[in-house]
């Protein structure tokens, strides 16, 4: 998640945030500078990237509530427009995550960027604090914990949640002891401020934006913060907005993602295409549910050893290896290969690289963090613990694909420190400037989730849907019709009249 792109909550969003450091890391500063940064570009031209893409650091202060306090230096990067007669303004990538690297994703996109928009903007984005090339948080916490299939709350095999209690414990009380105020710097709305001192500092009056995943939510929120600073917005694959619930709720919606993303996986590992590959799971396609239901279920009682020492294949890691397969057609390949071994007594499974091994602690912790500071979570009273082992339940029997995790505990409800900004409600007020696209079987956002988004913004949005599979849409997915709405809004500012759909 090579990587995906990433998602919103705990399903995926520590699935591979991206590690990559840029040369001449951020480092902490004294003080902050009052005045207005000067940015000093130099090319930092990357393998498979644009050879003309320039980095530098941006000063920001570590808490903007004390603007001569110390500060931080985030790492940025830009590519700039390859027609300068035909150049309009800056596009700002806005990765996903919590946890992704929007220099590694200008890095990846930046070329093709150029070439959709036609040369109309300089191509930037930025690391955000935590991530990347920008300074990174601590949470000390032991291998085991920086598991995914544990830094995920998936429930025991037989459902109980105790384990999830003490771990997610054990987390939060890492996190509050060693992660500092940095730690607690990492937030949405502080990203959304460092956005902002990122667009005084290359002088635009306005940014146009491309956010993905969680970077619709930062948008969504630097569009309501700053709505007099946004040209032509673009939020690929949202999640609901609902301030009361925020990342929580993104959790929860990952069940219904599952749901709506399986059956064309389904479909491909029943085509009789799939014969030749041997990867053919089952001659129907509604087979092939309840084949990787019982197959993880046995998992469940059995462990198989995998390629990897002391890593067996649990019924947990295949469902999470399933849920970050489902993001892209192309991972289904690799999936019905890890299937097949695990099904086959012969057979050692090699597990994804994502589960074979612990997550670096840094991108644990900015993981967590992010979601844990936005908003305050239900407090693990035992009444809560109660009603969370109800909930896991019933979501075991709603959604066996998901077994309960997106209802579980996680540590956000043992979290010391309240959230040191309420969350922000999305509204109709301002320009309507804003397009959405939207896929409509996403595993991770499901279209369920953005026809919230949608509905927050009223006239000031439009969403295009798309008759596709996977998350994200834009340049991701190959479907005409949605990127050409996209294209043609960021280079003619033209939208659909009204909501539309692109079928596949």
């Amino acid at each position: 998640m090579t990587t995906h792109r990433r998602t919103l909550t705990f399903a995926a969003l520590s699935a591979a945030v991206a590690a990559t450091t840029l040369t001449g890391a951020a480092t902490t500063s004294a003080h902050a500078d009052s005045a207005l940064p000067a940015l000093d570009w130099k090319p930092c031209a990357r393998a498979d990237g644009p050879a003309a893409q320039e980095c530098a650091e941006l000063p920001v202060p570590l808490d903007y509530r004390s603007p001569g306090g110390p500060s931080i230096s985030l790492a940025v990067t830009r590519v700039r427009s390859d027609r300068p007669s035909a150049r309009r303004g800056t596009l700002l990538v806005i990765a996903g995550g919590p946890g992704s690297s929007g220099v590694q994703r200008v890095t990846q996109k930046g070329e093709q960027l150029l070439r959709e928009t036609k040369g109309r903007y300089d191509i930037v984005g930025l690391d955000p604090r935590g991530v990347g090339g920008s300074p990174k948080a601590s949470c000390g916490l032991a291998p085991q914990d920086r598991e995914l299939v544990n830094l995920r709350s998936w429930p025991a095999a037989d459902g109980s949640i105790t384990e999830n209690v003490e771990r997610s414990r054990r987390t939060a009380e890492a996190c509050a002891r060693n992660g500092g105020a940095l730690l607690r710097s990492l937030t949405t709305a502080n990203e959304v401020r460092d956005i902002e001192r990122f667009r005084q500092a290359l002088g635009e009056e306005k940014l146009s934006a491309w956010g993905s995943s969680y970077g619709t939510y930062v948008g969504a929120v630097y569009a309501q913060k700053y709505p007099a600073r946004t040209d032509r917005w673009v939020l690929d694959s949202s999640g609901d907005p609902e301030p009361s619930r925020v990342a929580r709720g993104w959790l929860a919606n990952m069940s219904v993602g599952a749901d709506d993303r399986f059956p064309d996986f389904a479909r491909w590992a029943a085509d009789p295409a799939r014969e030749a590959e041997g990867l053919r799971l089952a001659e129907r396609a509604e087979d092939v549910r309840p084949w990787v239901l019982a197959l993880a279920a046995r998992l469940d009682r059995e462990p198989k050893e995998s390629t990897t020492p002391g890593v067996p294949l649990t019924g947990n890691r295949l469902r999470q290896a399933l849920q970050n397969a489902l993001y892209d057609d192309s991972s289904f390949a690799p999936l019905a290969t890890l299937l097949r071994a695990a099904g086959d007594a012969s057979a050692k499974p090699v597990l994804p690289a994502q589960l074979a091994q612990p997550l670096p602690d840094p991108d644990a912790a900015v993981t967590v963090a992010v979601v844990c500071n936005d908003v305050r979570w239900p407090a693990a009273s035992p009444a809560y613990r109660r009603a969370v082992a109800r909930a896991v339940a019933g979501d075991r029997a709603a959604h066996p694909l998901t077994a309960g995790v997106s209802q579980n505990i996680t540590p956000c409800s043992f979290w010391k420190d309240a959230p040191a900004d309420p969350p922000t409600r999305i509204t109709d007020e301002g320009p309507s400037n804003i397009l959405m696209i939207q896929g409509l079987r996403d595993p991770s956002t499901p279209y369920s989730g953005a026809l919230k988004m949608r509905a927050a913004f009223g006239d000031r949005a439009r969403m295009v849907a798309v008759d596709h599979g996977g998350h994200g849409v834009y340049l991701g997915n190959g479907n005409a019709c949605g990127d050409r709405a996209v294209s043609t809004f960021l280079t003619t500012g033209v939208r659909p009249e009204r909501d539309t759909l692109c079928p596949n």
